[in-house]
């Protein structure tokens, strides 16, 4: 019978890794000013960042509603579902209440929602996590504990270029903002154990933070030579490539994979952000 794997929109996917995995992705709404975007495969990312960078005011976001995944859930294949982290959206929520309903009219359906604890290039990891195990011939319940204990020893860092929309959304002080733009301050944030967001360190000038982006991965990696990393960019492949090409000289991942960010993960790090997890 198979399997189908659902994810909402902050998990960022090659054309590649869509086609490979046959996964369905679940989009969010983005509005700026007065225009709303669907955080889906035909949105211009670069127009909806160049709208955001001319806005006054902070972008929001909605997240999907049930109805959209109860589509999702249709077919004959057992779901596995990948969300955004419940402590920043309330995604998993509206996915766990689909899964409700499906199974009030189908009871012989399996449905499993995992909430990432994080976004972005993690949710892509933890798909490809359950497409490896299925087609390693894992039964459901094995790849429930083996994703979960995935989940859980991950690490999630971003490297931001820009404090703008921190600033909009109130989530940083204008007066301290101002002041960490004329510093040329360039923070690195990272998921913590409860999936909100928490700043690592504040770093003064790009190349140094890029350096201390390269150091923290290896403070805080175990094994690295058994993991995969996955590497999502907002509108900046050669910064993401030379990211790559830095861990390359440090590190013994078992792979990186790059992709590039869709619209929901580039509001959250805005241009020229790059978010790494493994």
């Amino acid at each position: 019978m198979g399997i189908k794997i659902v994810a909402d929109s902050c998990c960022d996917l090659s054309a590649e890794m869509r086609q490979r995995m046959n996964i369905e992705t679940v989009p969010l709404t983005i509005q700026i000013g007065d225009r709303e975007y669907r955080d889906d495969e035909k949105l211009d990312v670069k127009e909806m960042v160049r709208d955001m960078r001319q806005c006054e005011t902070a972008p929001k976001t909605a997240c999907p509603t049930p109805g959209d995944f109860l589509k999702a859930y249709e077919g004959p294949e057992s779901v596995f579902v990948v969300t955004l982290s419940s402590a920043l959206s309330g995604t998993y929520n509206s996915a766990m209440l689909a899964k409700k309903m499906f199974l009030e009219e189908v009871d012989n359906k399996f449905i499993h929602v995992f909430d990432s604890l994080s976004a972005t290039i993690a949710e892509t990891l933890i798909s490809l996590k359950i497409f490896e195990l299925a087609n390693l011939q894992h039964d459901h319940n094995q790849i429930v504990e083996k994703v979960n204990d995935y989940i859980q020893s991950m690490k999630t860092l971003f490297l931001l270029e820009s404090l703008e929309n921190l600033i909009k959304a109130g989530r940083i002080n204008k007066l301290k903002g101002r002041i960490a733009n004329l510093l040329n301050i360039k923070p690195i944030m990272g998921a913590d154990d409860d999936g909100t967001i928490k700043l690592v360190e504040d770093v003064r000038g790009y190349k140094k933070a890029f350096k201390r982006f390269v150091e923290i991965i290896g403070e805080q990696g175990e094994k690295l030579e058994e993991k995969v990393i996955g590497i999502a960019h907002c509108n900046c492949l050669e910064r993401a490539e030379a990211f790559k090409a830095e861990l390359l000289k440090h590190y013994r991942f078992k792979d990186i994979i790059i992709v590039d960010m869709a619209g929901l993960s580039s509001v959250y790090t805005n241009e020229g952000g790059i978010v790494v997890a493994f």
